[in-house]
């Protein structure tokens, strides 16, 4: 390699995909910005993705639940951001003591609630239900998806 090559440098994030008792997906609300999220966020330097996901989770939510499989890995770059790739594992289902132990004492959050998958196109943004989707299908084949921009490759 020539030391004119140039490297992609891209950002990595990760979040899980929680359910509720009736197969309903976790959607939170940041408290910095409009877009709804899932739970997650940067992983930091010496950090790994999955790493990441299990303190993202404790800091956001307050609870440590066990964080499952690796479900999709996104490549979405964005035009402000740069380059992304993104990971998204399973959290499972979260019961009902689970539910009451959580608290936003970040304050990086300010609620959560759980919506069929089928409906998170009016909820989230387009890359995000995309990806939401695609995980959550995933997780119903017992498989991994590799998407870019949210959408599987090959198609």
């Amino acid at each position: 390699m020539s030391d004119q090559e140039t490297f992609t440098v891209a950002r990595a994030a990760a979040g899980a995909l929680f359910f509720d008792e009736d197969g309903r997906v976790m959607i939170v609300q940041p408290s910095y910005k409009v877009n709804r999220e899932i739970p997650g966020g940067a992983v930091e330097r010496g950090e790994t993705p999955y790493e990441a996901c299990v303190r993202e989770v404790r800091e956001e939510l307050g609870i440590q639940p066990p964080i499952g499989r690796l479900l999709a890995v996104d490549w979405a770059p964005h035009p402000e951001r740069g380059e992304m790739i993104l990971f998204v594992f399973d959290g499972g289902v979260l019961d009902a003591g689970a539910l009451e132990r959580i608290t936003f004492a970040d304050n990086e959050l300010t609620g959560f609630g759980f919506h069929p998958v089928e409906d998170v196109d009016d909820l989230l943004s387009e890359r995000m239900a995309l990806r939401v989707k695609a995980a959550a299908a995933a997780r119903d084949r017992g498989g991994l998806v590799y998407l870019e921009h949210g959408r599987a490759v090959p198609g």
